[in-house]
């Protein structure tokens, strides 16, 4: 019997964790820019740091370190490894 993995969001994963990019539930211009910046699906993307507030989280996508508001990770779905 096959079970599906679990989902989660970019904003879920914790420092040191890494997820690979399942879907990308943003709009307009702000999911060009985040495609743009390479994050697309399969991609391995590591979660580097969270300021004490939560807000933004720093990712490692491509040996580049990105900062994302947290809403915006939200909504940009990952499967863990």
């Amino acid at each position: 019997m096959y079970v599906p993995e679990q989902r989660s969001s970019l904003a879920d994963l914790k420092v040191g964790t890494t997820g690979k990019i399942s879907s990308i539930e943003l709009d307009g211009l702000l999911r060009r820019r985040i495609l743009d910046l390479g994050i697309l699906p399969g991609t391995q993307v590591q979660c580097v740091r969270k300021s004490p507030a939560g807000d933004p989280i720093a990712f490692r996508v491509r040996d580049t370190t990105i900062a994302l508001r947290s809403d915006d990770a939200s909504l940009i779905k990952v499967y863990p490894g």
